[in-house]
């Protein structure tokens, strides 16, 4: 199978319409720990305040071409401080919803890939944290394939479907944390 080119950009306010109708699919809300129904409104006011100057927030949607060659919002990913502590400043919470037009497809590597890429080497982020369904295999192959592990199983942890499902705890820490090598102090003249 050939995969359309995945364009990867960060979300803009004017995509709230986009995130209602990826998030709000059917087939998606089962997945995610979002509640159903969701508007473009709620989507505005939500990514108003994410994208807020001087939030540390990353919110990113991929696109691919239409049947036109227009350029659709297929997926949505986004990076989120776990807390204001000081102390969990490092760590960031992982959230991911791929529309069913863009699943199997390359846009879950893509987005993902763009996450630790920005984690990695620009956001001072040495673990992301995530939790996942655990009857959700695709999701969790991801993950996996991106350097996340499995830390723990939460019993009952979200109503999905009027039921109480359990799901795993995945991080992920950074391969390769930034240092800094001193320069060599210069020696003094005797």
């Amino acid at each position: 199978m050939t995969h359309r080119p995945v364009s990867i950009r960060r979300a803009v306010i004017g995509d709230a319409a986009a995130f209602a109708r990826v998030m709000g699919h059917p087939d998606v809300v089962p997945g995610l720990l979002q509640m159903p129904y969701t508007s473009e409104a709620l989507w505005q006011t939500r990514l108003t305040d994410t994208l807020a100057l001087g939030k540390p927030d990353l919110q990113l949607v991929a696109e691919l071409p239409d049947s036109r060659g227009q350029l659709q919002v297929v997926g949505t990913a986004g990076l989120h401080p776990t807390s204001a502590a000081l102390r969990r400043r490092h760590v960031m919470n992982l959230g991911i919803a791929v529309h069913p037009d863009g699943q199997g497809q390359g846009v879950g590597h893509a987005l993902m890939a763009a996450l630790c890429d920005w984690a990695d080497h620009w956001g001072q982020v040495l673990r992301i944290e995530l939790t996942v369904f655990v009857d959700n295999a695709r999701a969790i192959r991801l993950y996996e394939r991106h350097g996340f592990v499995q830390e723990g199983r939460h019993r009952g942890y979200a109503l999905r479907n009027g039921q109480y499902t359990d799901v795993f705890s995945m991080a992920r820490l950074h391969p390769n944390p930034p240092r800094w090598d001193a320069p060599a102090e210069p020696e003094s003249p005797a």
